[in-house]
């Protein structure tokens, strides 16, 4: 039986942020950095991977550690972190893995003959008269490394713009020679930063991360995260060395910009820095992101949602959702957990996540494979889960624990009508609560708004006939 595919799509206590999706004999690879539950800083944790089956995307397997920090010969005291990775196949078919680690200008490789097996350090990318790439007196430090191999080069993408930064110009291009370490071509600049972007197309959504590579046909799609950080954007091109030209958002992991279910301004998730990038499963195209936990930036889980092109092979910006990687709505009855929420606010709006807002978060410490749910949640608080495909539902049910006190009324928008109300009052322990309701059938998504005093959380909720 295959599963239903869900937002996170990885499990509840696992964190892996950054993620660069690929499809390899037959499996979707997700490599990214290891972010850790209730982390002080980002990407504490070894690299890490998970791969699904093409056909069956809720079924997902943990491939184990593949890379320790502590390989990095410049590392072997394990004081510096593993920032975001890629993988390509290079010339000789094995796989390489490309990072770079927090507190160097340079890029690491590593090698391995299998997707997911143990990666081994091979050295950094250099010049051919030895001295690394990012150490050259005239060189912009290194970061966020994306990579793309055809035939005998590698073009590698890197560069990191600090709003306010004029030291720093934009994304960069190298190509590289075929042993995968020696620079062939220079780095050429081909996104501005912010610094450089004004009355250009750009402006305002400008480079400032989290460089990505993929190819759709006969274009290039240049992928990183915008001066903002809540958003993925893209450039495309027919060359992967410039000519790269801006073409919009393709996510927002607070979903500004989506006008189809509210307000195009109206943040209805707590965002903060993106990474990702876009890959074809199938017949379909799917970007992927990450999303915020715990109040923090630094506990941060993997997401996905389809997307759509236009005949020009422009992007539509993709809606978060619940169902993401699904390929459609969810069985519109059962158990679904309150982490699956996509979106999550209350009536004081904010992009960036923060430690007063409600949040999703878990029970232990990181590892403990306990199931999330969402804490803090206050007066105002709306909850929203899409999509169902609702069908004869006529109970609803939900599980609440804490101090909180008033009821959970129920709706199929976010300020749509409320077809149902369910009181809740105080507790330490997880309470079921049940209501009649008369849900639409067809595809609905599923909101719940809190009205009252005290501070509680949600664990999950019930759609019964």
């Amino acid at each position: 039986m295959k599963k239903q595919a869900f937002n996170p799509y990885l499990p509840s206590w696992e964190y892996i942020p950054d993620g660069e999706p690929y499809v390899f004999n037959g499996r979707v690879y997700v490599y990214g950095s290891h972010d850790f539950y209730n982390g002080y800083v980002f990407c504490m944790g070894d690299y890490v991977c998970w791969s699904a089956p093409v056909d069956d995307l809720g079924n997902w397997r943990y491939e184990g550690v593949i890379y320790k920090k502590t390989q990095d010969p410049e590392n072997s005291d394990g004081t510096m972190c593993l920032y975001a990775p890629d993988v390509t196949v290079g010339p000789d078919g094995r796989y390489y893995l490309f990072y770079v680690l927090d507190k160097l200008p340079v890029v690491s490789v590593a090698v391995c003959d299998t997707p997911a097996g143990k990666y081994e350090f091979l050295g950094y990318v250099h010049y051919p008269d030895g001295t690394r790439l990012g150490e050259k007196e005239t060189d912009e430090p290194q970061f966020d490394p994306g990579v793309i191999t055809e035939k005998d080069q590698t073009y590698l993408y890197t560069g990191f713009c600090g709003i306010g930064d004029k030291s720093r110009s934009g994304a960069m291009v190298t190509i590289l020679d075929k042993d995968m370490l020696t620079v062939k071509t220079a780095p050429k600049i081909i996104v501005p930063g912010s610094e450089y972007s004004k009355d250009t197309p750009y402006e305002g959504h400008a480079f400032f991360e989290a460089p990505s590579i993929r190819k759709r046909g006969d274009t290039y799609y240049f992928i990183y995260s915008s001066e903002v950080m809540h958003e993925l954007c893209y450039a495309t091109s027919k060359e992967p060395t410039g000519g790269f030209k801006y073409g919009g958002v393709i996510v927002s992991n607070c979903d500004l910009h989506i006008d189809t279910y509210k307000p195009a301004d109206m943040p209805t998730a707590y965002g903060a820095n993106n990474h990702g990038s876009m890959v074809q499963i199938g017949d379909d195209w799917y970007i992927f992101y990450h999303r915020h936990t715990n109040g923090t930036w630094y506990s941060r889980q993997g997401c996905a949602e389809r997307l759509t092109f236009g005949e020009d092979g422009s992007i539509f910006q993709a809606e978060i959702t619940s169902c993401g990687l699904n390929g459609g709505p969810l069985v519109g009855e059962g158990y679904y957990p309150a982490y699956l929420a996509c979106n999550l606010f209350t009536n004081e709006p904010s992009i960036y996540v923060d430690e007063r807002f409600p949040k999703i978060m878990q029970d232990g410490r990181d590892g403990d494979e306990d199931p999330a749910y969402l804490g803090a949640i206050v007066d105002s608080t709306t909850v929203g889960f899409k999509y169902f495909d609702m069908k004869n539902i006529h109970q609803i049910s939900i599980d609440v624990r804490g101090y909180i006190k008033g009821s959970f009324e129920v709706k199929t928008a976010w300020d749509g009508k409320v077809l149902a109300q369910i009181p809740v009052e105080y507790t330490n322990v997880w309470k079921h609560y049940s209501t009649p309701v008369d849900m639409p059938d067809g595809e609905q998504a599923l909101y719940f708004t809190f009205k009252g005093e005290g501070k509680g959380s949600l664990k999950g909720f019930y759609l019964e006939h």
